[in-house]
C-alpha cells in the first residue's frame, strides 16, 4: 500500500493548485526584486526593456509577475542589473511567501527612486557627497 497523507495524496506530493499558487508567488517575488534593483540603479522600465531586448510592456509584465521569466532571460536581467541570479530569490520562503520590505529597505528604495529623478548632476553629486560624509561620521571616520 502506498504511503499517503490524510487526504489520500501520496506523501511528498501536493495538489497541482498549491504548486501553481506557489509558482505565482515566486513569479511576483522575482518581479518585485527586478523592480527593486531597477529603481536602485535609477533605470526606467523602458531603459531596462531596451537593455534586455524586450518591449516596455513585457518588462512591465515581468515586474508585476504576470509573465514568467525564462532561465535565460533571468540570467540576462541579472547581468544587466549587476546581481547574481540568486539575488532575485532572496527573501522567498519555501511556502512561496515573501518577506515584507523593512522600513530601512523601503527608505533605501525611495531614496534611490528620488535620486534618479534629480536632473541636475551637480545636485546629485552634492547629495552623494553628503551621504558619504554622513556615513563616514556615523562610522567614526573621516572622508578624504
Amino acid at each position: 500500500m502506498a504511503d499517503t497523507d490524510m487526504g489520500g495524496m501520496p506523501r511528498g506530493e501536493e495538489p497541482e493548485e498549491a504548486t501553481t499558487q506557489r509558482a505565482r508567488l515566486a513569479d511576483r517575488h522575482v518581479g518585485a526584486r527586478i523592480r527593486e534593483r531597477r529603481l536602485m540603479l535609477g533605470l526606467s522600465q523602458q531603459q531596462l526593456a531596451s537593455m534586455i531586448g524586450v518591449t516596455y510592456q513585457q518588462a512591465h509584465k515581468y515586474e508585476r509577475g504576470l509573465n514568467r521569466i525564462s532561465a535565460g532571460r533571468l540570467f540576462e536581467i541579472a547581468l544587466v542589473l549587476g546581481v547574481p541570479v540568486s539575488w532575485f530569490f532572496e527573501g522567498l520562503q519555501e511556502s512561496g511567501a515573501t518577506q515584507p520590505l523593512g522600513v530601512r529597505q523601503r527608505m533605501c528604495l525611495e531614496l534611490a527612486r528620488n535620486f534618479s529623478l534629480i536632473n541636475n548632476e551637480k545636485h546629485q553629486e552634492a547629495l552623494s557627497q553628503m551621504a558619504r560624509a554622513l556615513a563616514a561620521q556615523s562610522q567614526g571616520r573621516t572622508i578624504e
